[in-house]
């Protein structure tokens, strides 16, 4: 994708749902149906937060006290980053995931930052079970 960084980068502007359907466009309805699927079935917390480092908006995604991803806003698509050891790696690439997917990114100290950039409702599927892997994963 274009952008190098994500968008809802004024602090004192809240990403409220007008905001994020006017960002996402057709997007909104995928993260809408990701949020309901999260909050509801599976227990998740989602909080929004400005992060002065990145100058935007994060939204932590947890359950349990434990962040399962981070999600941030970009330009008709939203993005989600997971941390994993390198351990985890052979148990992600069993999760039967289409290899195009996700991105495996270069280590950040200990952790693997792994990303998804989402931007339809066929993601979903793959985005779940990396989900699901990262909530059970020690």
């Amino acid at each position: 994708m274009l952008n190098n960084r994500p968008l809802l980068n004024d602090p004192s502007i809240f990403p409220t749902d007008d905001i994020l359907e006017n960002i996402l466009g057709e997007s909104f309805a995928v993260l809408k149906e990701l949020s309901t699927i999260l909050t509801g079935e599976q227990g998740a917390v989602m909080s929004w937060k400005y992060y002065n480092d990145g100058k935007a908006w994060l939204c932590n995604v947890s359950c349990k006290k434990k962040t399962v991803f981070w999600l941030s806003i970009w330009d008709g698509y939203f993005k989600t980053g997971f941390y994993f050891l390198e351990r985890h790696l052979e148990g992600i690439a069993a999760l039967n995931i289409k290899e195009n997917s996700f991105i495996i990114q270069k280590e950040w100290g200990k952790m693997i930052p792994v990303s998804f950039e989402i931007s339809n409702r066929e993601q979903l599927t793959d985005l779940l079970k990396m989900i699901d892997f990262k909530k059970k994963s020690k």
